[in-house]
Parts: C-alpha cells; structure tokens; sequence
C-alpha cells in the first residue's frame, strides 16, 4: 500500500505531543454511496475544519495524524468490539446507522452486517490506530513521555445525544484516569484563566476510545480530548442550504486559546509537580 492509498495522513512531529483528528474526513468510497440515504453522502456530522483551525500545529512541531474517510464509514473513536461508550446515553456505533440527529443513515435494508463492518473495520480503522500507534511509541522513545490530544467538534445543540445546549469547551480525561493530574490540573488552569468560553471538564463528553485505549499516564503516554461547539467558529446550521462556512472571525478568536492548551501540554513534565 502506498502512501497516497492509505486512509489517513501522518505528518510526523520533534516534539512529545501527537494531535489526533479523528472525525475529519468526509469521504464515503463510491462503492458504498448506494447504500446510504441521500443526506448522508454529505457527510454532515464531520467534525469540519478542524485541521484549518490548528493549522499552527506545525509551528509548534507536534505530529499530526488525520484520516481521509468519513466517520460514517467507520468510527474511528469507537472501540473495535463495539462496546457503548457512554451506557445509559444515547451512542453511535463502531460502523453509525443514524445521524446525530437519531435518523437512520442507511436505506432500509442496507446497514452493514457482521461481515462488512469488520472489512471496514480492516480497511480504515486497524490502519489508522497502527499508525497512530507506532507514533506514540516513537515520540515516547525519544523524548521519555507523550501527549496525545485529541480534537473534535460537534452542533451545540443535538436533543438525541445530549439536553440543551453544550458547553463551548468540553475537556475529557477519563475523569482523570488518562493523563497524569498535573497535567489535567494546568490544561484546567488555561481553560479556567478565561472568560470568554464556557467550559467543562469530564462532564458529558469525557473521551472517547482514543483517549480511554491510549492514555495510559503508567506507560508514559498521556491523552486528553477536546470537544469544542461548532458554533464558535463556522455556521454549525444543517438541513436545506447548509454550507459548513468557516467563520475567520470565530476561529481567530478561539485560536489563541488552542494554541495556549497545545502550548501546556508541550511544556508540561511528568516530573514536574503542578
């Protein structure tokens, strides 16, 4: 396989901090677009622009790794066995079969069954966390600890998976099972040092599969997740006429704030007590 066939891109870093986004891509494979409702071939529930958002992350020369497939192919921060992620609330699954909006994703009679979800998982997921995998290992060789932080956004307002409105800033550590305390305690101290967001530490979003798997503060390797509402920085708005728009004046305004969090977790120590 090579590099241009492969379902996500890396962009290696020299620093020990790894940015994962995992619900990026926005591509469904043709061979699949027969199966899927209409609306669904949009891709609408993809965590838009993120890359554009931390478009500094290689001044900070952080590793990168992005997938090229749509989260309605295969959900990369799920995990494999398909276990819920939040029992008792409302999941999607390893291979989704409803929108965020609780509408289901798929013609009748189309959703993946036993054997295709496990070729997708094959195809797109085994290769993404293999890779996202050696990178860890590698920066932990070489520089003794790794953070891996992982970006996402989501509609402010989805009835089907949460009440009201979200938080802007949604931090997850797995209540504090996948990173080290000083370190969840001085991304606390960035978000808390600000008035202009409203925010949340592990409240309805505490991580997903990526940041419970590999964050493992014994082993070295420390992972935080950011859930961030769209609406701070592109027009979050679906249905008929919905662009996805990039909003320049909103994302500036964030900006500052992402790069300050990158920013802590690159100076942060394991050694070093908050």
């Amino acid at each position: 396989m090579t590099s241009t066939d492969l379902p996500y891109t890396l962009h290696p870093g020299n620093a020990p901090l790894l940015l994962s986004l995992p619900h990026v891509g926005h591509e469904i494979p043709e061979a699949l677009h027969s199966a899927y409702v209409a609306r669904a071939l949009a891709s609408e529930d993809t965590d838009w622009h993120l890359e554009r958002l931390y478009d500094f992350v290689g001044e900070l020369n952080a590793s990168l790794i992005v997938p090229k497939f749509s989260r309605y192919v295969i959900d990369l921060n799920r995990p494999p066995d398909d276990t819920p992620m939040y029992p008792g609330a409302a999941n999607t699954e390893l291979c989704p079969t409803r929108f965020f909006t609780g509408e289901a994703l798929y013609r009748e009679g189309f959703a993946p069954d036993a054997a295709e979800v496990q070729r997708r998982r094959r195809l797109y997921w085994q290769p993404y966390h293999d890779a996202l995998r050696a990178e860890l290992d590698r920066l932990r060789e070489r520089f003794g600890h790794v953070v891996l932080f992982d970006g996402h956004s989501i509609q402010s307002e989805l009835p089907w998976l949460f009440e009201g409105k979200l938080p802007d800033l949604n931090l997850g550590t797995a209540d504090g099972k996948s990173c080290a305390p000083s370190l969840r305690d001085a991304l606390c101290r960035v978000l808390d040092g600000q008035k202009r967001f409203s925010q949340v530490v592990d409240g309805r979003f505490k991580g997903g599969y990526i940041t419970r798997h590999y964050g493992r503060p014994q082993e070295r390797v420390h992972a935080v997740q950011l859930e961030k509402c769209q609406c701070l920085y592109m027009d979050e708005r679906r249905g008929e006429g919905a662009s996805f728009a990039y909003d320049d004046k909103g994302a500036r305004t964030l900006q500052p704030l992402l790069r300050s969090l990158l920013a802590t977790c690159l100076a942060w120590r394991p050694d070093v007590k908050s």
